[in-house]
């Protein structure tokens, strides 16, 4: 395979940096750094939840995601100065929560939620996959003595396209705003999916490319699942 720009291989991820226990007061927390993107992750647990789920015994997680104004190369305002969080930022919160919840027994959480806030500290592509992948560190470390059953496996998530006629993994900004091809991929310990987000830019895929796409991106996500384990074992 080819080198790229940041002279990876086309099947590597970036350098995965996963710090776990960066805040006094969350009862969960995790800073996660992929390559150049940095996402601080902030768990919260509390005893209730949401109406909807008063008196059926089981628990709740969900999320929150906002990227601080210089976390891009240019300043942005403040989603909460313009009155309300944009489209792309409910859509990636959203996103966020589905992925967690696929990693919960949400009974042995018991009458719980879990509000996970992903606050993006550095952009270079990858911000949504990044905060799946330290969200769950987050939330294990958060339920770590209160409810460990309720984790029932590993969640991650991880992007991979084509650039210039090349399947590629884990994209940055300068390969992903270039992209013929993007794919977000979320899946569990399990190698199960939770979610594919995929779209064509440049050029209609086929069915061949996008299996390769999902084999890659398995397998990038297998590498992020021990980079998880290993960081809650320190």
């Amino acid at each position: 395979m080819s080198k790229r720009p940041d002279g990876r291989a086309a099947d590597a991820l970036r350098p995965v940096t996963i710090e776990v226990g960066v805040a006094k007061f969350a009862e969960g927390s995790a800073r996660i750094t992929c390559g150049d993107t940095v996402v601080l992750c902030l768990a919260t647990v509390e005893d209730k939840v949401p109406r909807f789920l008063e008196g059926k015994d089981q628990g709740w997680i969900t999320s929150e995601y906002a990227m601080l104004p210089r976390s891009t190369p240019q300043r942005s305002q403040r989603e909460s100065l313009a009155g309300r969080p944009g489209g792309r930022t409910f859509e990636i919160q959203r996103l966020v929560g589905r992925a967690l919840r696929a990693a919960m027994d949400l009974k042995a959480l018991g009458a719980r939620s879990v509000t996970i806030d992903c606050e993006v500290l550095q952009a270079d592509g990858g911000t949504r996959t990044a905060a799946i992948t330290g969200g769950w560190v987050a939330l294990a470390h958060a339920l770590r003595e209160v409810a460990p059953k309720a984790v029932k496996r590993n969640v991650a998530a991880v992007s991979a396209g084509i650039v210039d006629g090349e399947l590629v993994l884990d994209l940055p900004y300068a390969e992903d705003s270039r992209a013929e091809a993007d794919v977000n991929v979320v899946a569990t310990s399990d190698g199960e999916l939770v979610e594919v987000q995929g779209t064509a830019e440049g050029r209609p895929f086929t069915r061949a490319e996008f299996d390769r796409v999902l084999d890659l991106s398995l397998a990038g996500i297998a590498k992020l699942i021990e980079a998880q384990r290993a960081a809650l074992e320190a």
